[in-house]
């Protein structure tokens, strides 16, 4: 099934690629939203594809005033409720007391700390008991993304990742988003093209990639904050079991 999906959906139209996703799996799927461009033009077509799939979000605690803003616009919008998955309070309360409240600046370690507990942790329970996840991955964000199937087993989370934008590029995205006027994050007007936490991003310059204003201060090719990577930072690439491609 896994690589039936991974072979049809890049055939599709975009809304197709929803309803083949939501045709070919029977449990809960979860699309989890950051509000970022893609984000934005997926929740879309989630909506026009009428498909069963429920919204989930990560509140991590530091997000920019913009991007609450732009969720309550989008829920209002498509008539759509996306739930809010927040870090354990121990946990933050536990990192402030021992890293200070910025210490993520510190060390690469202490910078994925804190996304694990804002982050990582808030995403296993969104995803508990589902059968599908859907990202707003797309293979031109990064190197490390650049082979990303459109759908893979995820032994990390024990169900289905799926990419159905993976081939869209940005250019692609942004003229979804105008033909089809779908409300857009206002910080991508103002440099800002990778938008995550607030204290963990900054508008990037001319002729720097798209993601290089994430976690700015460390190396190019670690900047993952945990969510599709392994332990090691890794983007997590199992060999799918047999019964995976029944």
């Amino acid at each position: 099934m896994i690589l039936a999906l991974a072979r049809e959906l890049p055939g599709l139209a975009p809304v197709e690629r929803i309803r083949a996703i939501r045709a070919a799996l029977a449990g809960e799927i979860v699309f989890t939203t950051s509000f970022g461009l893609e984000d934005q033009v997926l929740t879309h077509l989630v909506v026009e594809s009428g498909a069963k799939i429920a919204f989930a979000t990560l509140d991590t605690g530091r997000l920019f005033p913009e991007t609450h803003a732009l969720w309550a616009e989008t829920e209002a919008l498509y008539g759509i409720k996306v739930f809010a998955y927040t870090p354990r309070h121990e946990a933050v309360e536990d990192y402030i007391a021992e890293s200070g409240i910025n210490g993520f600046y510190a060390s690469l370690e202490a910078r994925k700390a804190c996304c694990q507990i804002r982050k990582v942790e808030p995403l296993s329970r969104a995803l508990k008991g589902a059968a599908g996840w859907i990202t707003g991955l797309r293979a031109d964000q990064s190197p490390a993304r650049s082979d990303t199937p459109f759908a893979e087993e995820s032994a990390q989370y024990g169900l289905v990742k799926l990419n159905p934008l993976l081939d869209f590029s940005r250019e692609d995205a942004l003229a979804f988003a105008k033909t089809h006027n779908v409300p857009i994050n206002p910080l991508h007007a103002s440099g800002f093209l990778s938008i995550g936490c607030a204290p963990c991003t900054r508008a990037i310059q001319p002729g720097e990639p798209e993601r290089a204003g994430r976690w700015w201060w460390e190396d190019e090719a670690k900047k993952e904050c945990g969510l599709h990577v392994g332990p090691d930072g890794k983007f997590v690439r199992p060999e799918p079991r047999k019964e995976a491609f029944a």
